[in-house]
């Protein structure tokens, strides 16, 4: 089975994050998405509670969509892929990044322990993914140019409180537990 990975802080998590699930699922790039919010990132602040995030994601778990609440306590993606080879022998695993993030992915840890994996790259910006993923020597990146982006961060969304590409569900908890003031 082919596994997406999609890790990231979902700080809130909105209806951009969710269609990139849609997305890959819908056109069969990967069989099953594995949602992983992380507990800090290295440049991250102000971060919802772990449990609040974790409940806001339920909503949208199914039987190919699943909130992994077993592999989030790594600091570092490579540990991620590192646990769960060991409980997905049997399967290909997928991270799943944007193309804001390949500018900087020279600058992961174990980048090279990554590269042994599929990467998707969903187009997110106007980075030129096509010249930086060649540096890489590896053809384990699926860069898709055809995703059509919703122009939304959680970041501008917590500034911002601009809640309208939060799904009903997810605005309605922020308002229940006072998330974002």
């Amino acid at each position: 089975m082919k596994i997406g990975v999609y890790v990231g802080s979902f700080n809130p998590v909105h209806n951009g994050h969710i269609k990139v699930v849609n997305y890959l699922l819908d056109k069969k790039y990967v069989d099953e998405v594995l949602i992983l919010p992380t507990p800090n990132y290295w440049d991250k602040q102000d971060l919802a509670p772990m449990q609040d995030r974790i409940n806001m994601l339920k909503y949208f778990e199914k039987d190919n969509v699943i909130i992994d609440t077993i592999h989030n306590n790594y600091e570092y993606t490579y540990q991620v892929f590192r646990s769960l080879k060991k409980d997905y022998p049997n399967d290909e695993l997928y991270l799943i990044i944007g193309s804001d993030n390949i500018e900087k992915f020279h600058l992961w840890k174990e980048v090279d322990e990554l590269l042994q994996n599929k990467i998707i790259i969903l187009k997110r910006d106007n980075t030129d993914v096509k010249n930086i993923i060649k540096k890489y020597n590896t053809n384990n990146f699926i860069y898709i140019e055809d995703f059509k982006a919703i122009d939304e961060s959680s970041t501008n969304i917590r500034n911002n409180k601009d809640t309208s590409n939060l799904d009903e569900r997810v605005l309605q908890y922020i308002r229940e537990n006072k998330l974002y003031k």
